[in-house]
């Protein structure tokens, strides 16, 4: 998954000790079954052998890939992980930006799409509807991975901190300050400074921004994330940061409102109450925070 998992606890927690290590051993199963760069992958299986044939898939990566037709559909396409093949032609799966044609784009937005991907809930498999469609859960994996460390270290663990890289965690209990865990949230901008302060407890949250990945091409920056809808890198949000009860769902939104921009965000925080965003539009001084979460307060430096 490309980041480090760490995981903080108490220091009054000794016990804490092994329960997190065995928790964090489950990283690399997560790694094995999920990952595209390995071809002995279930997705990677799934991906060479589901676009002539039904494919049996394992329950927990069966009830993901609900999770994320689920989401497509609530967050208008702004996260689809069938958008690898976008990926791909502008070379950003390979760390290698270029400048596509735009044939090259309509080839690969014609096989991306959740609808193209058939969940049978019934018989647990997988089953793409044309030639050319692949998975990539980049955008969800870290955080998916999260929650089943928390999952395995509940309830034996009452407070801990689990992060994936600095870009997305998942708090379980309030840590040493009654408000919780304190989280601060890099400026994609400006080094060294922060965008926002968080104090979280129970919940998880993400951040998705390019400042790290992209490239140039005639003064013009493109960034990794791509609009699976429109086949563009998107171009309208700095960072988007989001907080949620499931690291999963928080990891998939930072993606899905960095595409969407605080216009998406806005809709999907007033039909699903819990869920907060953090959004920095580009050319914007000071970020907008929208929805909310009571397991997380916020602090914005300056104000």
């Amino acid at each position: 998954m490309a980041c480090r998992f760490e995981v903080t606890l108490p220091l009054s927690d000794r016990e804490g000790l092994a329960i997190a290590r065995r928790a964090l051993a489950e990283v690399d199963l997560n790694e094995q079954q999920l990952t595209i760069f390995s071809d002995t992958s279930e997705v990677c299986h799934i991906n060479r052998n589901a676009d002539h044939r039904p494919v049996h898939v394992q329950s927990s990566l069966f009830a993901l890939l609900l999770l994320c037709q689920k989401l497509t559909r609530e967050t208008q396409g702004a996260f689809d992980i069938t958008s690898g093949p976008l990926s791909y032609c502008w070379g950003f799966l390979k760390r290698d930006g270029r400048l596509p044609q735009e044939r090259e784009i309509d080839a690969a937005r014609s096989v991306v799409g959740s609808d193209l991907m058939l969940l049978d809930r019934v018989s647990q498999t997988v089953h793409f509807q044309r030639p050319g469609v692949c998975l990539n859960l980049g955008s969800i994996g870290k955080g998916y991975a999260l929650d089943r460390i928390a999952a395995g270290m509940q309830p034996a663990v009452r407070a801990a901190l689990l992060s994936a890289g600095s870009s997305s965690m998942r708090a379980i209990g309030t840590g040493n300050h009654r408000n919780g865990w304190t989280v601060g949230v890099r400026h994609p901008s400006r080094q060294g400074q922060r965008l926002a302060v968080l104090r979280i407890q129970d919940c998880a949250m993400a951040t998705s921004g390019s400042e790290e990945q992209f490239f140039e091409h005639n003064g013009v920056r493109y960034g990794h994330i791509i609009d699976p809808r429109s086949g563009q890198p998107a171009k309208q949000v700095l960072s988007a940061t989001v907080v949620a009860a499931s690291a999963a769902v928080a990891d998939a939104l930072a993606t899905a409102f960095f595409v969407g921009g605080p216009d998406l965000a806005r809709q999907y925080c007033l039909a699903n109450p819990g869920v907060l965003a953090i959004i920095l539009p580009d050319e914007a001084s000071r970020p907008v925070v929208i929805g909310d979460n009571r397991q997380c307060e916020v602090e914005i430096p300056g104000e």
